[in-house]
């Protein structure tokens, strides 16, 4: 069993202070869902989680099995057991997907022979076309093919503790239950559970990849956090009883699309 613990995490960019002292606790086989208005530093706090340039952590502390996160680069917090989704996954031209998945396996420790059966096996369980496996990562797929890859790439590489900034981003209903029922299968996985930080506006997500606990993030704090039923308050009032004022939109700085960008 694993845990996700973050522990009054500050974080700026560009001198702005986004995160104002988060405290989440991931264990796994649970989800945890994050919801909050544009601005509020939803794809900030995963992209300070996954240790993305450009961020500066001004406080507290992110570790997984008291390992410490911050320490870490960010390919060794993935090997660690730490999987982010994008919500813009980046097209990587001229890269096999079978190449990375295969290579991300060997610095796992992990025994690549088999992979491409595996990879059939999890194209068909969340309906993505076995010819975009022969593709280069990302590339010339749609949006809603992108985010079955990322949730294929996750299900191959097993981690311990999956990060889903917007999954449900430019996702039609077919696309959507697909990909949430695998990462819902994954955090009931009777050997292995996966535990889930899921980062959504919506709670349509939340009807398949039912939640243990919901948070509302606004002005970069948990404000609040229930249930379930959290999301079903915020589906009917909006975030008006939590917001003050309307928040203003995150910088293009802060998408995720080049994560790994130097």
């Amino acid at each position: 069993m694993s845990t996700l613990e973050i522990s009054g995490l500050r974080a700026e960019v560009d001198g702005k202070e986004i995160l104002r002292g988060i405290d989440l606790t991931v264990r796994s086989g649970e989800v945890h869902a994050v919801m909050g208005p544009n601005g509020a530093g939803k794809s900030t706090l995963s992209a300070v989680v996954m240790g993305r340039p450009g961020y500066t952590v001004t406080g507290g502390s992110v570790t997984l099995d008291g390992v410490d996160m911050l320490a870490l680069s960010t390919w060794e917090r993935a090997v660690a057991g730490l999987h982010l989704i994008m919500q813009y996954p980046t097209e990587v031209p001229g890269v096999a997907l079978s190449d990375v998945l295969g290579e991300a396996l060997h610095y796992r420790g992990r025994d690549a022979n088999g992979l491409r059966d595996l990879l059939r096996d999890e194209a068909d369980r969340i309906g993505f076309d076995h010819k975009f496996l022969d593709r280069p990562l990302n590339v010339d797929l749609s949006g809603g093919e992108k985010k079955r890859n990322e949730t294929l790439q996750l299900a191959v590489l097993r981690p311990r503790i999956a990060i889903l900034d917007e999954l449900d981003s430019g996702l039609d209903i077919d696309a959507l239950r697909d990909c949430s029922r695998r990462v819902e299968e994954l955090s009931n996985d009777a050997t292995q559970p996966l535990g889930v930080l899921a980062i959504t506006h919506y709670s349509r997500l939340l009807n398949e990849l039912r939640p243990d606990h919901v948070h509302i993030l606004a002005k970069g704090q948990i404000v609040t956090s229930g249930g379930p039923e959290l999301a079903a308050v915020l589906e009917s009032d909006g975030y008006a009883a939590f917001v003050e004022e309307e928040e203003p939109a995150e910088t293009a700085s802060s998408a995720l699309d080049d994560l790994f960008r130097m």
